[in-house]
């Protein structure tokens, strides 16, 4: 509690767990809004057009609440982190200036196009506006992925005489080969958000009997999208993603997978508690092999335990990586056989009637929020003790001068800053739920700009 470098990591952590929140909801959404606009390019349908004006605003509200909450973590590399952004700020302050002054700008730019600029640029550049918000939503997710991908895979540098890294090879940074795996997961999870969020908004209108139609089309699109989301995570984002940290990061496997001795022909343990005194899982339930098949495609191959690795190079909370890890892959099963099951009753013709179905969906709507603040705790966990892996450990990345007690200070302010946020984005969402697609001028009166 009064170690300064952990209770930075756990400000950090809060704030950067809160702050995804939101963003991965835009990313998702963005992609869904585009595809909603191009549905009522190609069949004129206004109702088309009228869903993607309702998830519009729900973007703009999420927008705003992730350009606000994004704000504190910028500071905290130079509070709390100072001694790291004096050895990495060479590298990390490229892609993230190119975040904000390119993709951030191109997004917030053409948003505000997309919101206002409809009645006086017509349809199809209200459609390119869409793309563009899409292109600088992902924009930015990769320049950020490229940023965390550095520091758990640090390319294209060299050591300086003062003990700081320096930029040699940009492009070596901006197509570092951990970026793609980690890229496509972190967008897999995304677009799966946006899909569970439009498919439990959907069958909440449908079990309530307010906007039916409207219901019937978010539920359709959401399950749709969602299921080839859900397949995508587990192949490949998921697998490549299990395969490079086989190679790059072995100790973090075996901490994910609760392997403590090093095995040939290794398992996978689907249940199981890490024993962390007698360094073993307890009441284990194992698939014989299959994590040797899953990461080195043999049946008998050699993973390494974490009992390979000096002690001092462990993560430094092996039960809570394991649990992330775990969750995340759980939860991820589960919307994979809620998503199948909801196609297949959608291509019978039955699930707009099936309300225990309806229920699910509506009640899953926070399965990916959780899936995935729990695959960051696992990337994020599995990189310590190391800040950037194999260069700089966490220890030595912290400010010096900073106190455990001011850090407590700003964490507490933080947290209730956020919770009256939360109340807010929670308020107003509930809001244009409430409203529904139907507020405002149809097509015609839309194009003229007429006030609804």
């Amino acid at each position: 509690m009064d170690d300064p470098t952990l209770v930075a990591r756990w400000q950090f952590g809060f704030t950067i767990l809160y702050h995804y929140l939101y963003p991965q909801l835009t990313m998702g959404l963005a992609l869904l809004i585009l595809i909603l606009k191009s549905l009522y390019l190609r069949t004129q349908d206004d109702r088309w057009n009228r869903s993607a004006r309702f998830w519009a605003k729900i973007f703009a509200i999420n927008f705003v609440m992730g350009v606000v909450t994004g704000i504190p973590m910028e500071f905290q590399f130079g509070t709390n982190w100072a001694k790291f952004s004096v050895f990495a700020g060479g590298i990390i302050a490229q892609t993230l200036a190119m975040e904000g002054a390119f993709a951030f700008f191109l997004e917030s730019a053409f948003l505000g196009l997309f919101l206002f600029g409809e009645r006086r640029f017509g349809q199809r550049l209200h459609w390119f506006s869409a793309f563009m918000v899409w292109l600088g939503t992902w924009a930015s997710g990769y320049f950020i992925i490229a940023t965390n991908a550095w520091m758990q895979h640090p390319v294209g540098y060299k050591m300086t005489p003062d003990g700081t890294v320096e930029l040699v090879d940009y492009w070596a940074v901006l197509l570092n080969p951990w970026i793609l795996a980690q890229y496509m997961h972190a967008i897999g999870g995304a677009v799966l958000t946006a899909a569970c969020v439009m498919s439990g908004v959907g069958a909440f209108y449908l079990l309530s009997h307010q906007h039916e139609e409207y219901g019937r089309r978010f539920v359709k699109v959401g399950v749709l999208t969602g299921l080839i989301a859900s397949l995508f995570q587990l192949y490949p984002s998921g697998d490549w993603s299990g395969v490079q940290v086989t190679h790059r990061q072995p100790i973090k496997l075996a901490a994910m997978e609760g392997l403590f001795q090093t095995e040939q022909g290794a398992g996978i343990a689907i249940l199981g508690q890490p024993d962390m005194q007698a360094l073993k899982l307890d009441n284990p339930f194992v698939v014989p092999r299959a994590l040797s098949f899953l990461t080195y495609r043999s049946w008998s191959a050699e993973i390494k335990g974490l009992d390979a690795f000096p002690r001092d190079e462990w993560p430094s909370s092996v039960p809570l990586l394991y649990y992330s890890y775990h969750i995340m892959v759980g939860l991820g099963t589960i919307m994979i056989a809620v998503m199948g099951l909801s196609v297949l009753m959608l291509w019978r013709r039955r699930l707009y009637q099936a309300r225990w179905l309806l229920w699910c969906l509506m009640l899953m709507v926070p399965f990916p929020y959780i899936a995935n603040s729990a695959g960051w705790m696992t990337a994020e966990l599995g990189r310590q003790p190391w800040l950037v892996y194999g260069l700089l450990r966490t220890v030595d990345g912290a400010s010096p001068t900073v106190s455990s007690g001011n850090i407590w200070f700003t964490l507490l302010g933080f947290a209730g800053m956020y919770a009256v946020f939360g109340m807010l984005f929670v308020l107003l969402v509930l809001r244009e739920i409430a409203h529904g697609p139907e507020v405002g001028p149809s097509g015609p009166e839309a194009a003229l700009g007429v006030s609804g």
